[in-house]
């Protein structure tokens, strides 16, 4: 979805006669306070400039907009932005009917939503007296004509058996809805103000609020209704996800940092996690540490928070790294693939941006035992010690201790399930299985040339078991760190929708694979043992 087109998203599944491709690895969301813009959906942007547009740019209240900005200056390229609200309320806007009034409202609340309203009987028959012509548009300025946005509902009627009722012919707006009774009378012609001649425009009301700061459960929102982070359901994909600080004084709790890291790994995607903000050294990080509770591989974490300058503020301020983090890791990936050896060993920041605090070696060192990333203004001769998850040892497997691991099989995962969801739906005269198996391990053979899985021969670096019952189950397994071992997945299609889950090589585990499966994983489960 972007900016300019926030309605229905069409979208061409690939099917087998096309190859999987391999999806972009730092598409980060962004899940906060935004000054405007609309309420509990995804909308992808690609320049701070269009969230400029979209969402109001930077605002002093929410440290939102100075992550997003962050992240373009670090090297981000895509970003899904959600804004979430706290009792914020739309303006309403009046227009004169007779006696009565037309009360509508803006769908997007907030005070910065500045709508203005016309009304014109051209072309409307004299004896259509319930009939009239709406126009409506979004200013960037109240009182001014820089047009941001305009809908114009041709012959809408006061009249219930009409087609274009006013519920109706409203019912699908961007900018307004019906806020209160239909009245007796159609609206007044809307006349210039000054020459009592020309249309003219009515401004909407000053009656808009900003809502209060937001709190852990505004920021989770509810997966039933898709509000809060569950909005990212109606995302395509993404594989950052960042929940900048509530406010300029107040970290993300705990429980939304918990809900936030079960919803990525249901979403095979990674939560940034900021350091607290009363972590100001690294000693106060490693004695915090001591009592963190949110060992997960599906996490990363960074440290210190980032030093950078307050275009709003005129000065230099600390803020949350998660932001610049997102975007150091997507201009590491446009410079080189994610597997390649040592690339992420140590995060430098763009010019302009400094960590609060230095970070000794040996901190470091006891940090990345902690499963903590230290931020760098330059880059250094020192040793790299390999990105790490938040795992920490807890990890159910030893390879998800490292950050380019895990990105890079969730990357792989991601991309084949998003690839072969066309065999749900597949014609039943096609051989999906063989057809299916022949795409996945053509997309892994490309990853195996590029250096994906080390220096294992190709027969030794992956393998494809593709099984067609009511559903389409596809187990595949890629090379691990450790010698002859394997990360395996089940991916699961049917026409209600897909799974993944993660598999055991353990060919005494039948229960997990059906006998197609199953003679596989013994086959390859014997050779690995020879």
């Amino acid at each position: 979805m972007t900016p300019n087109n926030e309605g229905l998203q069409v979208e061409e599944e690939l099917g087998p006669d096309h190859a999987i491709e391999r999806l972009g690895s730092a598409r980060a969301a962004f899940v906060g306070r935004t000054l405007r813009g609309p309420v509990n959906r995804p909308i992808l942007i690609t320049t701070f400039t269009e969230f400029q547009h979209v969402f109001g740019g930077l605002w002093q209240p929410s440290p939102l907009g100075y992550a997003v900005e962050q992240f373009f200056d670090n090297g981000g390229r895509e970003a899904l932005i959600v804004r979430v609200i706290n009792g914020a309320r739309s303006a309403t806007l009046t227009l004169r009917a007779g006696e009565g009034e037309l009360r509508l409202r803006a769908v997007r609340p907030g005070t910065r939503e500045y709508l203005r309203a016309s009304v014109d009987y051209d072309n409307i028959a004299a004896q259509d007296s319930s009939d009239f012509n709406l126009t409506v548009q979004r200013v960037r300025v109240q009182g001014t004509a820089q047009v941001e946005d305009q809908e114009i509902f041709r012959k809408l009627s006061l009249q219930p058996e009409a087609d274009n009722f006013l519920p109706l012919g409203i019912a699908d707006s961007a900018l307004i809805q019906l806020a209160g009774d239909i009245p007796a009378q159609r609206p007044d012609r809307t006349v210039d103000a000054a020459s009592g001649l020309s249309i003219g425009y009515v401004n909407s009301n000053a009656d808009g609020d900003d809502g209060a700061p937001l709190t852990d459960y505004d920021l989770i929102g509810r997966a039933s209704d898709r509000t809060g982070l569950f909005a990212l359901e109606s995302a395509d994909y993404f594989n950052l996800l960042c929940m900048p600080p509530l406010s300029r004084e107040q970290d993300v709790g705990p429980i939304a940092l918990l809900v936030g890291a079960r919803f990525c790994k249901a979403r095979r995607a990674l939560l940034i996690v900021d350091p607290p903000s009363d972590w100001l050294t690294a000693d106060d990080a490693l004695q915090g540490m001591r009592g963190w509770n949110l060992a997960n591989e599906n996490a990363l974490m960074y440290f210190p928070r980032v030093l950078a300058h307050d275009k709003l503020r005129g000065h230099f301020e600390s803020f949350a790294p998660c932001g610049a983090v997102a975007g150091m890791l997507a201009r590491c990936d446009e410079a080189s693939p994610m597997w390649t050896p040592g690339k992420s060993d140590e995060a430098v920041l763009r010019p302009g941006y400094r960590p609060t605090c230095l970070v000794s070696e040996d901190r470091r060192m006891k940090l990345a035992a902690l499963g903590v990333n230290t931020l760098h203004a330059v880059r250094s001769a020192r040793i790299g010690l390999g990105a790490r998850t938040l795992a920490a040892g807890a990890a159910a497997n030893a390879d998800w201790q490292y950050l380019a691991t895990r990105r890079l099989a969730l990357f792989i995962v991601n991309s084949i399930e998003r690839g072969t969801r066309w065999v749900a739906l597949a014609q039943p005269h096609i051989q999906v299985a063989d057809l299916a198996a022949a795409q996945v391990r053509a997309f892994l053979e490309g990853l195996h040339e590029a250096g994906a899985f080390g220096t294992r021969r190709m027969q030794d670096a992956f393998f494809v078991v593709c099984d067609q019952r009511s559903e389409f189950h596809l187990v595949i397994g890629f090379a691990a760190t450790r010698r002859n071992g394997f990360h395996s997945f089940r991916i699961v299609h049917s026409p209600a929708g897909s799974k993944v889950e993660t598999v055991s090589l353990n060919p005494l585990s039948a229960g997990q694979y059906s006998p197609a499966e199953l003679e596989w994983v013994e086959s390859l489960a014997s050779r690995l043992s020879e």
